[in-house]
């Protein structure tokens, strides 16, 4: 079990150079889980590429629902106290410090391309080829 990102979910769902990373990462640990903030976060994603032309309304909806589908039973509420706390003890921003969180509270790595993320937490975070390395 591991916590991603929402954008090694968007690397593993949206066609790129990333997405065969992201995708051996599944494979290697199938059960993701997320805070409820990913939706949001995959959503403003997902907009982007619509913005630029990469994607039609209609492919994002189908991401959209796929994920959401794959991550159905896989998304936790992130207790406050504890995102404030990460965030207090760090420059990052709540969004970021709940991924944190969450890995926290599971006692499991989150992997991430952030690399502020990576800096802020190196204990906790780990990017995807340190993941696939162990």
């Amino acid at each position: 079990m591991i916590v991603v990102d929402s954008n090694i979910i968007a690397y593993c769902w949206v066609n790129g150079p990333l997405t065969g990373l992201a995708q051996r990462v599944r494979v290697r640990d199938p059960q993701w889980q997320v805070p409820i903030l990913w939706r949001s976060e995959m959503r403003s994603i997902l907009t982007g590429y619509l913005r630029d032309g990469s994607l039609s309304r209609p492919q994002i909806g189908r991401i959209m629902e796929t994920v959401e589908s794959a991550l159905a039973g896989c998304e936790h509420l992130v207790p406050s106290s504890r995102v404030f706390e990460l965030a207090g003890g760090s420059r990052l921003s709540a969004y970021d410090c709940e991924f944190i969180a969450l890995a926290s509270v599971l006692a499991v790595p989150l992997v991430t391309a952030d690399k502020a993320v990576l800096r802020a937490f190196p204990e906790q975070a780990r990017t995807m080829e340190s993941f696939l390395a162990d």
